[in-house]
């Protein structure tokens, strides 16, 4: 039998040196399994990816996830890439990137799954005590990137309309604000004739407190010196397929170690939460 790579076998590999997330004095030092993974990377995202599952009727595998590690039980922010549940993998195999070449090698056939789930490895430590979720993106992205971007410019828009007095129809707003509506179009150099330097904008994303997984006000249920994994749980349905995959990757004495149950989301309903101890 052909060995399978999903999100829950990456958890998996977690548990198997669990301790080690503790103490690595960077997340980026953890010796994750790369038996499981397709890419590598640092300082662009994502960190990395999970293979492909060339046949399987359960897992499609290719997950991407994203590292993010911090000295308090703040989950840093997010340079340049907004959080988001799922990434199309055209926008990050673009000409020839490493992150293509590293999937290829790995014998990815990468088009076969267009549309990628995005996971975060969150690790926060408070004194002698951490936190580590690994958390689906839909708790960081509540609202659609797109929305998220326009409503953001249009609140900078009626603050500078309101102190210039300028009048605008709301038409004509709207066709200007639907034209920052993907970071893509506002994210490349700028390069201006005679300038000595070039132009960037770039955006830093900073979790809010009802949603930031490690703070212990708005989520006590995840405990210090544990090991999460959060998955979205918006109807009895998607439940009983996270149990059924968690029972297919986890022995039966793994699983009574773990403490299941579901966490309430400030803005996006329920995540069923699987939970053991860091010892």
């Amino acid at each position: 039998m052909s060995k399978e790579y999903s999100i829950f076998h990456f958890f998996k590999s977690l548990l198997k040196s669990k301790p080690l997330l503790m103490r690595a004095k960077e997340l980026d030092d953890f010796p994750f399994d790369k038996t499981l993974l397709s890419c590598r990377n640092a300082g662009i995202f994502p960190d990395m990816a999970i293979r492909i599952n060339k046949q399987s009727e359960i897992f499609t595998g290719g997950e991407l996830i994203e590292l993010k590690d911090s000295d308090s039980y703040t989950v840093s922010s997010f340079n340049s890439t907004i959080p988001s549940r799922k990434k199309e993998i055209s926008k990050i195999i673009v000409g020839e990137s490493s992150i293509k070449q590293q999937m290829e090698k790995a014998g990815d056939d990468i088009e076969s799954l267009p549309t990628r789930d995005v996971f975060y490895l969150v690790r926060g430590k408070r004194k002698n005590h951490v936190k580590v979720c690994l958390v689906y993106g839909s708790f960081f992205e509540t609202i659609g990137v797109d929305s998220l971007i326009t409503e953001s410019f249009s609140q900078v828009f009626e603050e500078r309309l309101k102190d210039s007095g300028v009048a605008i129809n709301e038409e004509l707003k709207q066709s200007l604000l639907s034209l920052f509506s993907q970071q893509e179009n506002f994210s490349k150099v700028r390069n201006v004739e005679k300038a000595s330097v070039k132009l960037r904008f770039r955006i830093m994303t900073e979790v809010k407190a009802e949603g930031n997984v490690l703070n212990a006000k708005k989520y006590p249920e995840i405990g210090d010196d544990t090991l999460n994994f959060i998955l979205p749980c918006h109807n009895e349905e998607e439940e009983n397929d996270f149990r059924a995959k968690a029972k297919l990757v986890f022995t039966k004495s793994e699983l009574e170690k773990f403490k299941v149950f579901k966490v309430k989301h400030h803005f996006n309903g329920y995540f069923l939460v699987f939970q053991t101890s860091l010892f």
